[in-house]
């Protein structure tokens, strides 16, 4: 009796602590190739965004996803050796003067202190802002030397919406008591190189 009255307890203060809504999120399409100087990720992820995250885009803080991709080498006396890894930061902002969205993307961190080397694409809506997130294309994983010539590699590909970059009372709030479900966009994907020639 005394464990179903906590467990209420819990419910009534932290809605949504126990019982996450899921937001669809899921990896529709990935795709590996090997070519002659390298080997290339492609994927397509899907996911909804929440009504609270569209919120703040709204209100002019931006918001970043990051995309991974990891290449192992395995070993039957020990762990798995990492052997490859790439990582795609962008990072998507509503411009209220020109109302149209802005995609930057980046091989590393963006901060605001400038966005460094980085692709930027402006959108008209934010639903052909969100299409450009989703897709993921060619992310170049290594050189062949780099993995090696085993017959096969698994590979884990990762994609999340990225907090760690908001601003300070946004991470507070999030990484409250309760957590902030919302905000909890994370997808992950293994396959095994080599899949498909690149042609």
């Amino acid at each position: 009796m005394a464990v179903l009255l906590v467990l209420a307890w819990c419910l009534a203060w932290f809605p949504g602590a126990v019982f996450a809504e899921p937001h669809g999120a899921s990896v529709t399409q990935m795709r590996l190739e090997q070519a002659d100087d390298g080997i290339y990720l492609t994927a397509q992820v899907q996911f909804e965004l929440p009504a609270l995250v569209e919120e703040v885009l709204e209100k002019g803080i931006a918001i970043y996803f990051v995309a991974e991709a990891e290449v192992y080498r395995e070993r039957w006396y020990w762990t798995d050796l990492k052997v490859a890894q790439a990582v795609r930061h962008m990072r998507l902002a509503y411009q209220p003067l020109s109302r149209r969205w802005r995609l930057n993307v980046s091989p590393v961190p963006i901060t605001n202190a400038g966005f460094g080397v980085s692709l930027n694409q402006n959108f008209e809506t934010l639903a052909d802002a969100l299409e450009g997130v989703r897709r993921v294309g060619r992310m170049r994983l290594g050189d062949l030397s780099d993995i090696g010539d085993a017959p096969d590699h698994p590979v884990t590909f990762r994609f999340r919406l990225d907090t760690s970059q908001l601003p300070r009372p946004f991470q507070l709030q999030i990484g409250g008591l309760g957590g902030q479900p919302d905000w909890n966009i994370s997808i992950e994907k293994s396959a095994r190189l080599p899949l498909e020639k690149a042609k």
